[in-house]
């Protein structure tokens, strides 16, 4: 299924297939939020940091199969697939965007 996601979006996502962790910061402004399940992680350090704990270990790879826009926010929901107990695991991610970057990423179950 092909998705019309915004390229900060969509550059995120296929980094996030490739397991690249500095494809999956990029698209990120440098004070960037992410919030993953409620807790924060504030600035590109900090993601990384997330990144190499939480994602790349398990070999995590978010696969979008819904999108949607709801209040000014790209919503996007689908499995992530790894190496974790439970997967595929379906998620929700909202993304904020600001300046053609990720502003804010919250990730939920």
């Amino acid at each position: 299924m092909s998705l019309n996601l915004p390229q900060p979006i969509a550059d995120y996502i296929e980094a996030n297939a490739r397991l690249d962790i500095d494809g999956m910061l990029k698209p990120f402004l440098h004070d960037a939020v992410f919030i993953d399940n409620g807790k924060h992680f504030e600035g590109q350090a900090a993601i990384r940091h997330l990144f190499e704990k939480e994602v790349i270990p398990v070999k995590a790879i978010f696969t979008p199969d819904k999108v949607r826009d709801e209040d000014g926010d790209v919503v996007v929901e689908g499995p992530a697939h790894g190496d974790f107990p439970g997967s595929p695991i379906r998620f929700t991610y909202r993304f904020t965007l600001a300046n053609d970057a990720i502003k804010t990423l919250e990730t939920t179950v």
